[in-house]
């Protein structure tokens, strides 16, 4: 159980692998946020286009209308004062200018709800995260499972040959993995 600050804003970040469920849990988040009659905006970047443009999809198909925005200072720029809560997916497409950004959303008062890989498909850490990490008050960690073994997954297997850091893709392209599986099959 948390205890929510009051008067004041802050940064929940929700991260984990691919397939662990944190657009889902973004989702939930905002929705709980939205029926308790606060203001809500919600972004996404520009070049995730899987399964809406319009909208945050999870792989399970749970959607919520967003704002696709090219960088994050878009993000800034497209959310007005009164709003009191900001979704943020797939974080990781947005580089280290969503750190100030998220901060200064913050700031103002707003609760700044961050979704996104924490690791690369090679394992690394995947920019922005750590410096979100650092600065956030509240991490989720969501695990998913191993489509190898079924432990517990924290790893994006990219099943493509690429070799490019940035792939944008879903079950077609990657999988969940443990860290056994993983370093077996890289």
């Amino acid at each position: 159980m948390h205890i929510l600050p009051n008067g004041t804003g802050w940064i929940e970040v929700i991260c984990g692998s691919m397939f662990s469920g944190k657009t889902e849990e973004l989702i939930r988040r905002v929705r709980r946020a939205a029926l308790a009659r606060q203001t809500v905006r919600v972004f996404k970047p520009d070049t995730d286009t899987r399964y809406a443009a319009d909208a945050v999809v999870s792989h399970d198909r749970q959607r919520l209308p967003s704002v696709a925005v090219r960088t994050a200072r878009d993000i800034l720029r497209r959310t007005r004062r009164d709003v009191q809560v900001v979704g943020i997916d797939e974080a990781q497409f947005f580089g280290s200018d969503l750190v100030p950004v998220c901060e200064a959303l913050a700031d103002r008062g707003a609760r700044v709800i961050v979704a996104g890989l924490d690791q690369d498909y090679r394992g690394r850490p995947f920019a922005p995260m750590p410096e979100l990490l650092a600065v956030a008050e509240f991490i989720t960690k969501n695990l998913a499972i191993c489509m190898r073994c079924g432990n517990p997954a924290n790893r994006s297997y990219r099943k493509s040959a690429t070799r490019r850091r940035i792939a944008i893709g879903a079950a077609e392209r990657y999988e969940a993995r443990c860290r056994r599986c993983f370093c077996r099959r890289r």
